[in-house]
């Protein structure tokens, strides 16, 4: 008489260990979504649609008015909790230590002084501040603001930021720049050093100019 332990005990027919297999696969996928183990990334499920057309955004407004957000220290609301640091700080952005998903910034970066002819095309691509742009233009919509990480993430547009709330409306002065920014691409034909975009200055000077909102 085979004993009551042993008779207990069924292993399911092939197919059905199939179908458990299929399952279970199924819930370890699942667990991926919400970021996975980066607690500043965005879920798999959540992505920038392309921009239309391949337009560049300004480099030499990035240079005078959106590196230095990344920079500056910002107030953060994280949960309830508020603190300060930079985009740019270790274990957020920074190039090196940063955990912050696709944004980069190396803090050390020198602008260049774009009314120097000495100052080709070719040596600013080798630059860091040339990666720095490149970074975040890279976590951008051009001529979509709202649907571009570099704005939609500090403000808790329907996208997960593991840094918190940076700013509480999008009237917040460094938003705007950001929004500023995103919503004007060079020229359809241009490239992103094209000097049409020094409207975006006031005056329309790269290096003197203020940084316009509107």
């Amino acid at each position: 008489m085979t004993p009551p332990s042993r008779r207990s005990i069924r292993r399911p027919p092939p197919g059905a260990r199939r179908v458990l297999g299929a399952v279970l696969v199924a819930l370890a996928s699942l667990g991926g979504c919400g970021g996975g183990s980066n607690p500043l990334g965005n879920p798999p499920d959540v992505w920038n649609p392309p921009g239309t057309g391949g337009r560049d955004l300004s480099y030499a407004y990035f240079q005078r008015c959106i590196f230095p957000v990344l920079l500056a220290e910002l107030p953060i609301n994280q949960n309830g909790q508020l603190s300060t640091n930079t985009c740019a700080g270790g274990g957020c952005h920074d190039n090196t230590t940063g955990t912050g998903g696709a944004l980069r910034v190396i803090r050390s970066a020198t602008p260049f002084d774009l009314n120097d002819g000495a100052n080709t095309n070719t040596l600013i691509r080798a630059s860091d501040m040339y990666k720095n742009f490149y970074s975040a233009q890279g976590v951008t919509v051009p001529g979509d603001p709202l649907q571009s990480r570099l704005l939609a993430k500090p403000l808790l547009l329907n996208m997960l930021h593991g840094g918190g709330l940076i700013f509480d409306s999008e009237d917040d002065p460094n938003a705007k720049l950001i929004r500023y920014w995103i919503d004007h691409p060079v020229p359809r034909d241009q490239n992103e050093f094209s000097e049409a975009a020094y409207a975006m200055f006031d005056p329309a000077d790269p290096t003197t100019g203020s940084c316009r909102t509107e």
